[in-house]
Parts: C-alpha cells; structure tokens; sequence
C-alpha cells in the first residue's frame, strides 16, 4: 500500500513539473490570440458538420481550435494542464467548458463525446496509453477521435537537421508513422484516415523568431506538400472505437 502512495506522489511531482514548464516558460507573455488561423478552418470544414456535436479538445492550449469549430456550432470543452493557457482560452470560447488537469485522469463522465481532439500534444503526455483510455472512455460508442502527432522519419529529423520542439525540454515522444497506428489499436481505437499536416506553409510560421531560421523555413515550407506521408513532420489519424 505504500508502494502505491509512493508512485501516485511521484506521478503528481512529475505533473507539477510539467504544468510548471507550461506555465512559466512554454505560455509564459502569451496575450489573447487572432481568430484561428486557414489551417484549423479548413480542418473543421473537413470534419463537419458540427451543430450540436459535443467535442472535445485534450490539451486545448490556448482554444484556437475549439474556437474553429465553436463557430461551427460544436458545444465544446476543453482540458489542458496548465491554467496560463486557459485563461487565455476563455477569452477566445467563453462558451466552452473548460478544465485545468492533465489528459491522465479526464474530468468528465464516461460517454459524453461526439468528437474528442488531441492535436500535437499526445507525444508530450507522461503516460500515453493512459490518456489514450481516458479519451476512450469518455467517447460516445460512434464517436471520432482525432490525434496529431510527430513522425520519428521526418526527413529533417533523419537528417540530424531537426532536434524537438520547445517542449523537448518537459518530454517529446516521436515514434514512426506504424509505430503510432500500432498503439493507437493496442489502446483499442481503428484508424479510419490519415493525412498530412500542413499548417507550417504560413508566414506566420515561415518567418516567427529566431530570423536566421527562415531560410531554412521557407525551404521546408516549398517542399513538405510534395513529400510522401512518411516523411512528414505531423500527421493526422482520425480514429473511432475499435467494438
């Protein structure tokens, strides 16, 4: 019984750090963000219709996306594990239910959604296959679970050309392309689709700081639609429930 206590007070440590990093230093000066941006448009346009669906975004961040699709008429809510980035949120989709909490141990009753989100954040998460069966849990029997993550085989990434983002410095996971589909059905879900993620073909992401990276930015940005999916740096599953 002991050995038990030790490990939950361990795991809390160990998300105390986490919303800590997020906290003072990833969300750290964040202010009230533009509407979102073409990609999570057209993301929501690919998915809908939304009206009356409720949806659910596992590490929201700063709502960009529950925004998306709140103004398509989802009925949203949202968890993230730092509460910087969800006071921010609130602003963007006051209407959302919103939660501070890791994606671990989700506050919500079992099969409540019509579609649950986790869009580049699963690979940051201290337990995966924990939270894969928590989302799995609160999905509705027909719902669609969509996941973004990072591919092991991006070609940058193969090149030694490319370490992690910002968030290596908490904990970044990437695995290959079938590695993630592999785990995603062990956690008992069935890939329906997959697709490339392009949102970097922006100047908003070509030339945000440091500026001696643009180039290299600009670069990837012209070449990345004409890559094979395996070597992309994100891809998307949309997944339902393995019955």
């Amino acid at each position: 019984m002991s050995g038990q206590k030790n490990n939950r007070a361990e795991r809390q440590l160990d998300h105390d750090a986490v919303r800590e990093f997020y906290d003072d230093f990833y969300y750290r000066g964040i202010i009230n963000r533009n509407s979102p941006g073409f990609h999570l448009r057209w993301l929501a346009r690919r998915l809908g219709p939304w009206i009356g669906q409720r949806a659910l975004d596992v590490a929201c961040g700063p709502g960009s996306w529950l925004q998306a699709i709140a103004e398509r008429g989802a009925i949203t809510a949202g968890i993230d594990i730092s509460q910087v980035a969800l006071d921010v949120c609130r602003k963007a989709v006051p209407e959302a239910e919103l939660r501070c909490g890791a994606a671990e141990r989700l506050p919500f009753a079992d099969r409540q959604f019509d579609f649950i989100s986790c869009l580049g954040a699963l690979e940051h998460f201290l337990d995966i296959e924990g939270s894969l069966q928590e989302m799995i849990r609160v999905a509705k029997t027909n719902a669609s679970i969509l996941l973004l993550v990072p591919n092991a085989d991006f070609l940058p990434r193969r090149l030694g050309l490319y370490n992690g983002t910002l968030q290596a410095a908490i904990k970044e996971q990437a695995l290959s392309l079938l590695d993630w589909e592999e785990l995603f059905e062990s956690a008992g879900l069935r890939v329906k689709a997959r697709w490339k993620d392009l949102h970097i073909i922006s100047t908003a992401w070509i030339f945000r700081r440091p500026f001696y990276e643009w180039p290299l930015r600009a670069a990837q940005a012209a070449v990345l639609p004409f890559w094979p999916l395996n070597w992309q740096y994100q891809v998307y599953y949309l997944c339902v429930l393995n019955k």
